[in-house]
């Protein structure tokens, strides 16, 4: 939570999908201010103000999605906020384009201090959604009642933005541990925070999720694509089940949503998709461009909206973040131009419309690029070569090589070629649920520039099934876990799992085959409890393996500068960064 010297402080919120603009104008914790704070505010927008009305509190809802959106699923300001979150630094992912940078996480000790920019944003982004959706619930909560026009409007607006705030506390009880719990609207200086038990910040996200998949709208009645649903919220509240060791409660939750609804896992292809390496499943159909919000799509819970060429619509990193940086590789071993690209006014580009412009932020490990896929190599539709892409070719006529499969060892020993660099940020498997092949609406001239526009999702019910096989596994009930975890397989015509093998390292690679780069594995790994085990077994950085992981890294540090300005009370530091 960033200390502003003013009260005022404007942002815009550029709105999801076809949505309008909306300004707020909120202070999170101030560390001086000579303004009145109980004048009427006139010039800026605040629960007295811009709430006040449906189309007010219409927008303050909006302005929720987009705070997420762009936090978590975009990440062009923001690269190692995006990269961490989707699993840089645990098993499954290091960076590729520097190993050894110190933006990114490198190195568990040089990255986590108590003054690095980047722990903060973690807190900032999460305290920051906490208080506007605190400002929107006592907007909703003062509003004249003349303003609601149907039965349970109200409530569903509470709904979502209970769902919010439990979103912002999901990060905060999982990155830091015990946290600050505020459930009121923050609007004077306050300098005497302390940190609630962790089991104080479960109970308040319980409450809020419970009401939100009371009152939110049934699956299939949102008011348009990317709206929260009484599904997302049981989803949400499973995970905060399995992470308090609810195991019972976290399988009624989950089934709630595969049982209470229309939801069903997609078993035959649909929608539009463009078959660009010469096949295709339905599996490559979930990430297609377009397919995410179609109503046949049964198994989308909730997904992230994206644009392109709309304000406000924003674009998607996933080629950026994900795929390898081929266009930088060079010559062939003969001398030309590597990889041509399209030809795009008159002149060829160097990058390709079927893989876009990558740079490698996060490149997956040995583990989930080769070892998860060895038993069903040649039948997972998952690991399939239009799945991952694992397969790059030399792109020149006039080269010799013109064709062929890039190889290495192709070239001369006096090349001078940079074997990391060759295969950490040039070549390596490219999981392409990331790339929009041939939807590159912006940036022609370079292929989109590494983003895309195609919707996200940030919950699908293929997850829903690995959480209740977790909740039975946790119940002991191993046959039920391995008859959740088929599902998911049966889907992917991987051979079944038998009930003897299911245990949590083998749920955790089925999680990775399933949900590579959706969901948060540090979440994950944390809710299982062996994220600094797994990252110093599985993380083959190869300028640092197990990236100098230590064990009290498993939480974050409070960042040092909301130490310093909580005068009035005692804010202790998470062990090992004292």
């Amino acid at each position: 939570m960033k200390h502003i010297k003013c009260i005022k402080m404007e942002k815009i919120f550029k709105l999801n999908k076809r949505l309008i603009a909306l300004a707020i104008s909120l202070p999170i914790w101030f560390s001086a201010c000579d303004t009145n704070l109980d004048e009427t505010p006139l010039d800026f927008l605040s629960s007295n103000n811009a709430y006040t009305t449906l189309a007010g509190i219409e927008q303050g809802i909006n302005g929720l999605h987009y705070k997420v959106r762009n936090d978590w699923f975009w990440g062009e300001e923001l690269q190692d906020v995006l990269s961490i979150y989707y699993g840089l630094g645990t098993d499954i992912a290091f960076h590729g384009e520097d190993p050894a940078s110190t933006r990114f996480l490198c190195d568990y000790v040089t990255y986590l201090t108590p003054s690095s920019e980047y722990v903060e944003e973690y807190w900032i982004n999460s305290y920051q959604l906490i208080q506007y959706a605190n400002v929107l619930i006592d907007g909703i909560n003062t509003a004249d009642e003349s303003i609601w026009t149907e039965d349970g409007e109200k409530e569903a607006y509470f709904g979502e933005a209970k769902f919010f705030r439990a979103w912002g506390y999901r990060i905060l009880a999982s990155f830091f541990g015990d946290v600050p719990l505020v459930t009121e609207v923050t609007s004077s200086v306050k300098t005497d925070y302390v940190r609630a038990p962790v089991s104080d910040i479960y109970a308040q996200m319980e409450e809020d999720l419970i009401y939100a998949a009371t009152y939110l709208p049934e699956p299939g009645d949102e008011a348009e694509p990317g709206r929260i649903t009484q599904g997302a919220a049981w989803h949400l509240l499973c995970e905060v089940y399995l992470a308090e060791k609810k195991y019972q409660n976290a399988v009624d939750a989950a089934t709630k949503v595969i049982d209470g609804y229309h939801y069903h896992l997609m078993t035959e292809r649909f929608g539009s998709t463009t078959d660009v390496f010469g096949s295709g499943d339905v599996y490559l159909d979930l990430f297609a461009y377009g397919n995410q919000n179609l109503s046949e799509n049964t198994e989308a819970i909730w997904v992230v909206q994206f644009e392109p060429n709309v304000t406000g619509g924003e674009d998607y990193p996933g080629e950026r973040a994900w795929g390898p940086a081929y266009f930088r590789m060079g010559k062939t071993p003969d001398g030309y131009q590597a990889i041509l690209g399209e030809l795009y006014n008159g002149s060829y580009t160097g990058y390709s419309d079927t893989l876009g412009r990558p740079v490698s932020w996060i490149h997956p490990t040995d583990y989930a690029a080769y070892k998860i896929w060895r038993s069903d190599w040649n039948n997972d539709i998952r690991n399939a070569k239009h799945s991952i892409k694992r397969n790059f070719y030399f792109d020149n006529p006039a080269s010799a090589y013109d064709g062929m499969k890039i190889d290495f060892s192709l070239y001369p020993s006096s090349a001078g070629r940079d074997a990391i660099k060759d295969t950490c940020q040039y070549i390596f498997p490219f999981f392409m649920k990331h790339a929009d092949p041939c939807h590159h609406f912006t940036n022609e001239a370079r292929s989109g520039g590494g983003y895309d526009h195609k919707d996200v999702y940030a919950m699908r019910l293929a997850e829903t099934y690995l959480f209740r096989a977790e909740a039975y596994l946790g119940l002991d009930k191993k046959q039920l876990a391995a008859d959740d975890i088929n599902v998911v397989r049966t889907r992917a015509n991987a051979t079944p799992v038998s009930a003897a093998d299911v245990d949590e390292d083998y749920l955790l690679d089925e999680r990775t085959r399933e949900l590579y780069g959706e969901v948060c594995r540090h979440i994950t790994l944390r809710r299982f409890g062996n994220l600094v085990g797994r990252v110093r077994e599985y993380n083959n950085n190869p300028k640092n393996p197990g990236l100098d992981i230590q064990d009290y890294n498993d939480l974050w540090p409070i960042p040092q500068n909301q130490i310093d300005l909580n005068v009035d009370a005692v804010m202790e530091q998470n062990p090992g960064y004292e």
